[in-house]
């Protein structure tokens, strides 16, 4: 196909076959893409060498580039006639007999005289989602050449169209004898990024000069125009925010908030490049705790699934080496290579870590490099290097003792240590509690998702999984939005109400607002922005990004002074200074009775008549009621319903 095109081309430039002085080859490309049979890893066989197979996986190493010989230059040692030969079949040509001076073997090679193309190793591997049960993922070689190189890099999910090629290889370099088995390869042809229902890439332009070819390719321009006015469309209604938040993990029920919360991570801020003065990262780290069946889980398979890049692990199965980078020898060379680990796979992307509280202190002490400066620092085997890992992290952890215990503070369930928890942008308490009618509704959900389709009580998201992230893909790649005076003051303001609500509580038992709560509205805000399709980050956007931080840390329900959670409070409404009195009276009950002697029975009436005389406090008798009632059940009073009397223990 190359050389019918490269005569089609000189035909019509008028060149003719007289290639042009330093011309090596073709110079038209055909490149295939897009076949009919998509082939899996484990599939190819040897009725596919020399053919063309295309072949879906996730980019785990790029090799440097190597030079690869496209033409050999000759050199005569008697005569000094030049000679050149092209590569042909993997193999160069050596003129045997010099046709000047007729002598034999007499041709050297002339290294610096040879012409070069670029060529790439490349390591694909099977994506998680088709690696079949109980088996371990395969991995294919594949061969990168000219424009292809640098292309992709680690972590990209790719569809491979290529020549399925096998190359006999010696056993030793210095004897003939060839190995058995033949080592398989694929010779790249093209290269496409574009996955279906899944985010592309944020910043194409960082992959490399020929990005276009391998993201959005062959995109024509109406396809362009179509695209836009797809995006603006969903843009111009007037709830687009909540109605992507509903398109977001359709079969988890409720939960808006959280959606919320997650969907601007997949957003993101703007990254700033401020030169010497550093970068200040864009990225959202979001942090899921709660009791165990409150689908933390579910939610970080479904955002795994459209992130554009990312890597989803698990605590316990997680090293610190295979979360950032580890060395191993390369079977042919031999010499040392740095492979990636998950972070730096999931640059510019979402890594999804699974049971947050059960990694290591080791493990987890890596990350605090990660979630803030978006590097990773490497020192080991002679290799000393800054990897770049600017990927947001959305963990999912348990409390302490698997549930939320509402006895002790926030901190003291979560137990991850403050420095950790203060880079977290947005930390979601999700807690599980009894409730007749919001159980009905729930458990109706779950089973209708198990019945036919037509059956089903959830409604129809309003986007589809393909129309959402093509929006928040265009919207990363197109949208850089800028604080306004507005929204400045109001970031100001609201920060200091978070620093004085913190400084309430004593600072111990309270997780209070720093610099990087600051840094964290702001990004929020850019995100809720960016939502809209706006340059400009407007007062409203400050106020949602003050709300989402609220209800993350359910603020509404936490006493100041000790910090902990009031479920009766999230439930009922009741607050804290409530339930004081309600202390309070329990004690003055107390008091009353072994006033009156041991084994006192007393009617609610007198009870009430007695403490009255005691305090200029009005007492109600609602209150004084539901005082007894606790009492009775920690055992400290007895209550008799039918005769309203109180007796002593």
């Amino acid at each position: 196909m190359d050389l019918v095109a490269n005569e089609l081309f000189d035909s019509v430039s008028g060149r003719g076959d007289v290639p042009a002085e330093g011309d090596v080859g073709p110079r038209v490309n055909v490149r295939l893409h897009n076949l009919r049979d998509v082939k899996m890893m484990r599939e190819l066989d040897p009725v596919d060498i020399e053919t063309l197979v295309c072949i879906r996986g996730m980019v785990i190493r790029t090799s440097s580039i190597i030079p690869d010989l496209r033409r050999g230059f000759f050199l005569c040692s008697n005569c000094s006639r030049e000679e050149t030969a092209e590569v042909s079949n993997g193999r160069v040509e050596e003129p045997v007999t010099c046709p000047n001076c007729q002598a034999k073997s007499s041709f050297t090679m002339v290294h610096n005289r040879c012409i070069f193309k670029d060529k790439q190793l490349i390591k694909l591997q099977e994506t998680p989602e088709s690696i079949p049960e109980g088996e371990t993922p395969h991995t294919v070689v594949l061969y990168a050449h000219d424009e292809l190189v640098d292309t992709v890099v680690p972590g990209d999910r790719v569809q491979v169209t290529g020549v399925f090629r096998a190359l006999g290889h010696r056993m030793n370099p210095r004897m003939r004898t060839l190995r058995a088995v033949y080592k398989s390869y694929v010779d790249v042809i093209h290269f496409s990024k574009t996955v279906k229902g899944r985010m592309t890439a944020e910043d194409p332009s960082a992959q490399g000069e020929f990005a276009a070819m391998v993201t959005e390719g062959a995109l024509t321009e109406a396809e362009h125009v179509a695209r836009d006015e797809r995006v603006r469309s969903i843009a111009a209604s007037p709830d687009v925010y909540m109605q992507l938040a509903r398109s977001l993990a359709p079969s988890i029920w409720e939960m808006d908030d959280v959606k919320k919360g997650v969907l601007m991570q997949l957003f993101g801020g703007s990254n700033k490049e401020l030169g010497r003065q550093g970068r200040f990262r864009g990225e959202l780290n979001v942090l899921l705790c709660g009791d165990p069946g409150v689908s933390k889980s579910q939610l970080l398979s479904y955002v795994h699934k459209i992130a554009p890049r990312g890597i989803y692990t698990s605590g316990k199965g997680s090293s610190a080496v295979g979360l950032t980078a580890y060395i191993t020898r390369d079977p042919e060379t031999k010499e040392p290579v740095l492979e990636s680990g998950a972070l730096v796979l999931s640059d510019r992307g979402v890594c999804c870590i699974d049971e947050f509280d059960k990694m290591s202190d080791s493990t987890r002490s890596i990350l605090h490099e990660v979630m803030e400066q978006q590097t990773v620092s490497i020192a080991k085997a002679g290799i000393i290097c800054t990897l770049n890992a600017r990927t947001s992290i959305l963990a999912a952890a348990n409390p302490i003792e698997s549930r939320y215990n509402p006895k002790l503070s926030v901190v003291e369930n979560i137990q991850l240590p403050p420095t950790l928890l203060s880079r977290f942008d947005l930390i979601y308490l999700l807690l599980d509690r009894v409730d007749k009618a919001a159980d009905a509704t729930l458990a109706a959900h779950l089973v209708s998702l198990y019945y036919k389709p037509e059956h089903r009580t959830s409604n129809k998201p309003p986007f589809t999984v393909e129309a959402m992230t093509e929006y928040v893909s265009y919207a990363r790649a197109h949208v850089t939005p800028m604080l306004t005076q507005a929204a400045s003051t109001r970031l100001v303001e609201g920060y200091l109400g978070m620093r004085r609500a913190g400084a309430q509580g004593g600072g111990k038992k309270v997780i209070t607002a720093t610099p990087r709560q600051l840094e964290s509205l702001i990004r929020l805000s850019e995100a809720h922005a960016k939502l809209h399709l706006r340059t400009e980050v407007l007062a409203e956007d400050v106020d949602e990004a003050m709300r989402l931080i609220n209800v993350a840390t359910q603020k509404a329900a936490t006493d100041p002074v000790t910090g902990q959670i009031d479920m009766d409070a999230i439930a009922t409404g009741h607050s804290a200074s409530e339930r004081n009195s309600l202390t309070l009276l329990k004690s003055a009950v107390q008091e009353t009775l072994s006033d009156a002697g041991p084994g006192a029975k007393l009617s609610l009436g007198e009870l009430l008549k007695r403490m009255s005389r005691q305090t200029d406090v009005e007492i109600d008798e609602t209150e004084l009621r539901t005082a007894v009632q606790e009492l009775s059940a920690e055992k400290l009073v007895v209550f008799h319903k039918r005769s309203r009397t109180v007796t002593a223990v």
